[in-house]
Formats: structure tokens, sequence, C-alpha cells
């Protein structure tokens, strides 16, 4: 139980992070699109690297451990991975939630109430963040788990700022934004408890878990964060951003998980 406490305050410290970032809409002029993309862009470029070098590789060398050289490691990783993404496909076709630009979507969306269709679209982004805090802390490799909170609390901030610009821009006012924004960020403790409880049921689970943690972003990043930054014309500062984040999100892995 040590271990999943952890979790949760290492996810809920990520998750604060959007709040943080959501600040500057509180006292400053609203951030450019081409900005705003490029923010995006960076979140994006973090959690592509920390899927494989924080949640993938790990995941490997752990499997390769218990069950020695072989498919068996591959195969885990492939499976969980398409496990995870599989996972957040279905709740993104089964719970009502709104985007910014592609609008309403899910069963019944008109039953929620406006601003919770924005709070679930989110939610369905950062809970695979939680997931993926609480798995690597709940796994106890404090090095690695370090690294990849840094790099999403990191990517939490322009993730922040990008949702309270997009409620301003749907009408809702600076500190209505701000207040959403920051509610979004507490669905990663809910994931941190969820991934740190999951890998201390048994040994077994720990690489699944990471993999599966793995998949998850990997769908967000595909799904939800690339194609947000390119709708508006603004793809090449957006891939400029992904590249900025992924390095960063490499060097701090190599640099802290030593």
């Amino acid at each position: 139980m040590e271990l999943v406490l952890t979790a949760f305050i290492a996810s809920a410290i990520t998750g604060g992070c959007t709040a943080v970032g959501a600040l500057p809409v509180l006292f400053g002029r609203k951030p450019s699109e081409t900005f705003n993309d490029t923010l995006l862009g960076f979140a994006a470029g973090v959690m592509l690297a920390a899927s494989f070098f924080s949640l993938i590789i790990p995941s490997l060398d752990i499997s390769t451990e218990m069950y020695g050289p072989g498919p068996l490691p591959a195969t885990i990783a492939v499976v969980g991975i398409l496990l995870g993404a599989l996972a957040i496909a279905l709740a993104d076709r089964l719970i009502p939630h709104q985007h910014f630009i592609t609008g309403q979507e899910g069963p019944d969306p008109q039953k929620v109430a406006g601003v919770w269709l924005f709070v679930l679209a989110i939610a369905i982004h950062n809970f695979p963040e939680g997931l993926a805090v609480g798995v690597a802390y709940g796994s106890g490799q404090e090095d690695t788990a370090y690294a990849l909170a840094v790099g999403i609390g990191l990517q939490n901030l322009p993730e922040g700022l990008a949702v309270a610009v997009g409620l301003m821009s749907v009408g809702y006012d600076r500190v209505e934004a701000f207040l959403v924004a920051a509610l979004t960020g507490l669905i990663e403790p809910i994931g941190g408890v969820f991934g740190g409880f999951f890998v201390n049921i048994s040994q077994v689970l720990l690489p699944w878990g990471l993999v599966f943690a793995a998949g998850a972003m990997l769908f967000v990043i595909s799904h939800e964060i690339i194609p947000e930054t390119h709708r508006r014309g603004h793809h090449r500062r957006a891939t400029a951003g992904l590249m900025v984040g992924l390095v960063v999100m490499l060097f701090l892995d190599v640099w802290l998980a030593v």
C-alpha cells in the first residue's frame, strides 16, 4: 500500500501541473493558435518518448528477467500495447464527450451538461497519463518513475493552457476556463491509484501494466493530440514542438533514471 500511496501522490502532483499551466489565462493575453499548437506538439513529444523509454523498454527488460530472452517478452509488449490502446478507444466511443473542434462524440452527448462534456473528453486524455505514473511508481522502480513523473508533469503545463484556451474559445470566461482546466487534472491521481494497485496485485502483472499504459498514451497521441495540432495549418510548428518534447524527455529519462 505504501507504493500505491506514492503512486497517488506522484500522479496528483503531475495532475496539479495542469492547473499551473492554465494560470496564464487569468492574467495575460490569450495565446495565439500557433503558440498553442506548438505547445501541444511539445506535449505529444514528451508522451511519445515517455511511452518508449519509461514504459515499453522497462517492460521488455522486466519480462526478459522473468522469462528469459525469446518471443515471450515481445509478445507481452505487443499484446499489452494493443490492449491499452483498445481500452482508450472503447472509452472514447462509449463515454459522451466533446472536443473543441470536432464537437460532440459518444452516445447521447446531449444528456450531459456542456462543461462536463469537455471534462470527460480531457478525462479520457489524462487518465492514461496518471495510469502511467501510477504503474511506474507501483513497480518500485523509483528512478524510472521519477523521470516519467517529471516528464508527464512538464507536458501537463502546455496541456493545461491548451484546455483553458480552448474553453475560452467556446465562450467560457477566464475564471471558468481555469477552474475546468484545473479540474481535469484531478483525473490523473485516479489513474495513478488504479495503476499502482494493479501492478501490486502480482509482480507478473508489472510488465503488462507498463505496456498497457504505454498503449493508452500512444492512442491519445495519435488520435487526439497530433490531429488537434495539425487542423489549423500549424503542422510545421507542431512538429518542431514534438521533436523538442521528445528529446527533452529522452534527456530527462537518461539523466534522472541512472
